[in-house]
């Protein structure tokens, strides 16, 4: 029984007791303001764009080929960490309750969206991707975008963030984060912008507001804690890689003094995080994702196996590999399986995400195609643009290519690999 002090009961007496003096209204505290929240999409869809709104004249500048300094983690965080539910702000924990709840995540992946010729291809890939928001399953709905790199060409410069990258994207309802690619960072003789300034505005930001560079489109910039950083979801760990701005190779570190502008602080971030992985017995699918590719057969860049010898040292010293690798750069889909440390892993290309022209790759091949003991090349498409879609959960993980010649009614992907995260098998 609950029991009640007496004055509770007592009558309400509206008289001032002759000991106190009438009180003056306290001003009433300001409600502190909420921070920033994320937006994502437009309220309202529109048609896609006919044309620039500033027209690509770049092409004809000469890039500066040499390696560019990284710039420091927020902090100086030696494993700078973002997680899905700080990118969608007051509505995180929820979002990620309800994947958990679902027993799975599906998020959209590729790089090289940017074009320089107009914003039809880039739309239809883009136009395609939001089509994946249409399910009538809520865990089958994309809960990110991770770009693997070159967001804008030729020179990462500010004027052209609206064009290919905020326009292309007004109608895709869900965060975009990414790893620079080396056209993003690449500046050239007497730019008047800095390596990566327009990416780390748009990318890196403090908090999530508008950009100068949105075209009064409402997107917010994203919160990343660096160009290199891991990204932590329910079911799947991204650690994202800057791999620099040279055409080829790929580089993540000064690689024994070959570069001095650089250090090791890419590799030790690496080390630390897949370090974290073993100590905290994480069981969810783990993936590097840096833009030049360790491995490609197209026709025009090469790989990149001193980068890749980085990768691998930290993968020995930490004793963990990745279950998939992902990378953009050449401007086609391919995907391998590599034999490693007595396991497959796929090694996934996408840098087929808009620009134009594609790359043909260097011959006509029946896949899979065995390139030695180690590498097969188990599928490719260099006729269309396209992305991936990737399912996870907590214990297998299917990478899907998705070409947008397809259409948005399609959903069943031209290629697919799916890992189970605990035996390594692929099917």
């Amino acid at each position: 029984m609950a029991r009640f002090s007496r004055s509770a009961h007592a009558p309400f007496d509206k008289r001032t007791p002759m000991s106190e003096k009438p009180q003056k209204p306290k001003t009433p505290t300001p409600t502190a303001a909420t921070s920033p929240q994320p937006v994502f999409a437009q309220p309202q869809p529109s048609p896609d764009p006919t044309g620039f709104k500033t027209p690509v004249t770049d092409q004809s500048d000469k890039e500066l080929a040499q390696i560019q300094a990284v710039p420091q983690t927020v902090g100086n965080a030696v494993e700078p960490i973002l997680t899905l539910a700080q990118v969608y702000g007051d509505a995180g924990a929820a979002k990620v309750a309800a994947i958990t709840q679902a027993g799975q995540i599906v998020f959209h992946s590729v790089g090289d969206t940017g074009s320089v010729k107009g914003p039809e291809t880039q739309s239809l890939v883009a136009d395609k991707m939001v089509s994946d928001f249409d399910e009538a399953i809520a865990a089958d709905v994309p809960s990110f975008f991770f770009h693997l790199g070159d967001v804008v060409y030729y020179f990462g410069e500010a004027a052209y963030y609206y064009d290919q990258f905020y326009e292309p994207y007004r109608s895709y309802p869900a965060p975009i984060v990414a790893i620079p690619g080396n056209h993003d960072g690449v500046v050239y003789t007497g730019d008047g912008e800095t390596s990566l300034e327009a990416f780390l505005r748009n990318f890196c930001s403090a908090t999530p507001v508008v950009s100068p560079d949105a075209g009064g489109l409402v997107r917010t910039a994203q919160i990343q804690p660096g160009v290199y950083f891991t990204f932590d979801a329910p079911f799947v760990r991204i650690l994202g890689l800057y791999s620099n701005v040279l055409e080829d190779p790929g580089v993540i570190s000064d690689q024994g003094g070959t570069y001095t502008t650089l250090d090791q602080r890419q590799v030790e971030f690496l080390t630390t995080a897949l370090k974290r992985i073993v100590s905290e017995k994480y069981a969810g699918a783990v993936i590097i994702a840096v833009h030049h590719p360790p491995y490609t057969g197209g026709s025009i860049h090469g790989g990149s196996p001193n980068m890749l010898a980085d990768i691998d040292s930290a993968c020995t010293a930490a004793g963990f590999w990745p279950h998939a690798v992902f990378s953009g750069h050449a401007h086609n889909y391919q995907r391998y399986t590599r034999t490693v440390n007595g396991g497959s892993t796929p090694y996934v290309v996408a840098g087929c995400g808009g620009h134009a022209p594609l790359s043909t790759m260097r011959g006509t091949y029946r896949t899979p195609y065995k390139i030695d003991d180690t590498l097969t090349l188990e599928s490719y498409d260099d006729t269309d643009y396209g992305y991936l879609r990737v399912v996870v959960t907590s214990e297998e993980m299917t990478i899907e290519f998705h070409p947008e010649a397809d259409g948005a009614v399609t959903k069943t992907p031209d290629d697919t690999i799916t890992i189970n995260l605990a035996t390594r098998v692929l099917s």
